[in-house]
């Protein structure tokens, strides 16, 4: 059962047709619907910084291994969840409270052939539909950011993973400059934008019962990467086709232009944490 702050973020995140759009999108770019890869739905399907080049950049820094049950919570359309399947051979269950992204992520990962090792959960990641200690690793990329109960999410990642599993985390986490301008792609406004330092993460996640193994901040990178995706949509005259605005909808290139001087006053650091299950 979700919480009225979740219906909310649900609602943020929900677009109607969202599948008939990124179908519509992957023809426009000549994807061959009856033999999908994942690399073909990247541009729309990593819905976190940087997309599939963060994802990869994530899963290297973990000590993933072959046919370990790993758990994607905050899982959008599925990305991240078939690129674990396919580039790791893992099985992988994804999370989301948003019924549309679930929708979308069992339809691609039927369209590549990856069902037998996806599948998808509609439910909250503050009470996870998943018993004890069932998951050999778990992963979660940007979706921190909309859980104001910090503390049980991460005690809920604690509880449903094995002793010893490695989680990678990659939110988007307050910097040392006050303030944020909105609308950004995770919220329309602070009503569910709960940002939070690296400091207070790694220590919720300390007291959830998690090691910290590795981290890497990846501000100089992003202000790089967007930099270079805004010069080419000015130099296109517009968003291609298949990408990320068919997630977040009107005010798109405010959404990004908002989060991209965030990153350029250091008023957000997008990091990448790696702990183990106690």
């Amino acid at each position: 059962m979700l919480n009225s702050l979740e219906h909310a973020v649900a609602a943020h995140y929900g677009r109607a047709g969202l599948a008939d759009a990124i179908v519509k999108g992957l023809m426009a770019v000549g994807a061959d619907l009856d033999a999908l890869a994942p690399e073909d739905v990247a541009p729309v399907d990593e819905f976190h910084t940087a997309g599939r080049l963060t994802t990869l950049k994530a899963l290297a820094m973990m000590p993933i291994k072959a046919d370990m049950h790993v758990l994607d919570a905050g899982c959008g359309i599925g990305g991240a969840v078939r690129c674990l399947a396919k580039e790791h051979r893992c099985r992988v269950t994804g999370l989301d409270l948003t019924p549309e992204f679930i929708e979308v992520a069992r339809m691609l990962t039927d369209k590549m052939g990856l069902s037998e090792t996806c599948a998808f959960q509609l439910g909250s990641a503050i009470d996870m539909p998943f018993p004890e200690a069932c998951f050999d690793a778990g992963v979660s990329f940007h979706a921190a950011m909309n859980i104001q109960n910090r503390a049980r999410f991460y005690n809920e990642l604690a509880r449903v993973l094995r002793p010893g599993a490695p989680l990678c985390v990659f939110d988007v986490m307050k910097g040392p400059t006050p303030g944020m301008i909105y609308p950004v792609p995770w919220a329309e406004t602070e009503a569910t934008s709960f940002l939070m330092s690296r400091d207070d993460t790694c220590g919720f996640l300390v007291d959830a019962g998690f090691e910290l193994s590795a981290e890497e901040s990846l501000r100089d990178f992003a202000m790089g990467y967007f930099r270079e995706v805004f010069a080419k949509a000015a130099e296109a005259g517009g968003p291609p086709p298949l990408g990320l605005h068919l997630l977040t909808g009107h005010k798109t290139s405010e959404k990004f232009g908002n989060y991209a001087r965030a990153l350029e006053a250091h008023q957000v650091d997008p990091i990448i944490v790696v702990a183990t299950r106690i």
